[in-house]
């Protein structure tokens, strides 16, 4: 059952103990402090894309800005699952430390070599559930690397396909996090990632290509439908977790480097009102 609680926004400082507990990890895993800039090259703004890539976009509301959305990011490269591991390893590099990437969830730094389905080890976590709309690992949403993370094995069958929302208990050896029956809460560092990484896929997959229209509704416990939840919460949560240099740094790497295509609500926010 969903235990609604006020949200109280606090910067989230992890140390390594606090990541670890309740979770059995290799010993390179260490937790990653607050997302810094990547050290290799600072991100590329939204505004160096607004005379090409978003030409077609700017000036638009609504449906028709949602439609001109879709027809500018359905252009991309698809990626297999299998290549998804590669990827992700560098879409997701610790700023700090190249050797590792950075969980999603818990925020944890783990060794980019740590990946496979055992306990410690990292996995590739569908942001949108792959069961909401039953689209599976096949190449399309179950391969987009705009709603792909790193995240440990553990914690992600603790999400599982879950809806998100605020409120629940606290999810052992991910501290920030909380769930409960049919939601999930991330930790208050991703929030907005979360859920702009939602509303890409609600724009990209319209019900072309021969997968279901993904749409976000204001519920949970949404099952196989392809739909997810909660939408306000959502909102919420990308107008108080703004785009980061890790964000914008990860949206640049996949364009650059996999898909070709960008996340348009990281480079403007301000379309996520525009369009829901």
């Amino acid at each position: 059952m969903h235990v609604p609680r006020v949200r109280r926004w606090k910067p989230l400082a992890l140390s390594a103990a606090a990541v670890l507990v309740g979770l059995t990890v290799p010993t390179t895993a260490t937790a990653s402090p607050a997302r810094a800039a990547p050290s290799a090259a600072a991100p590329t703004y939204a505004g160096a894309y607004d005379d090409t890539y978003y030409r077609d976009a700017l000036g638009k509301t609504g449906p028709a800005l949602k439609s001109a959305l879709h027809t500018i990011i359905g252009k991309q490269t698809k990626v297999s699952y299998s290549q998804v591991w590669d990827a992700l390893k560098t879409t997701d590099q610790d700023p700090a430390n190249s050797a590792n990437v950075i969980l999603l969830y818990t925020g944890a730094s783990r060794s980019k070599s740590s990946s496979g389905g055992d306990q410690g080890d990292w996995n590739r976590e569908h942001v949108w559930a792959k069961s909401h709309g039953d689209f599976g690992t096949a190449t399309g949403p179950g391969t987009d690397l705009h709603h792909l993370r790193p995240e440990d094995v553990t914690v992600n069958s603790i999400r599982g396909n879950k809806d998100f929302d605020n409120g629940g208990g606290a999810v052992a050896g991910a501290p920030g996090n909380l769930t409960d029956g049919d939601s999930f809460e991330p930790r208050d560092a991703v929030k907005g990632d979360v859920a702009r990484m939602i509303l890409y896929m609600a724009v990209r997959y319209d019900g072309e290509d021969g997968f279901p229209d993904l749409e976000p509704n204001d519920r949970v416990d949404n099952g196989s439908a392809p739909a997810i939840g909660r939408l306000s919460v959502l909102k919420q949560w990308s107008d108080e977790d703004p785009p980061d240099a890790f964000e914008k740094n990860r949206n640049q790497v996949i364009f650059d480097k996999y898909q070709h295509n960008r996340n348009p609500f990281i480079d403007h926010p301000e379309w996520v009102e525009e369009v829901w």
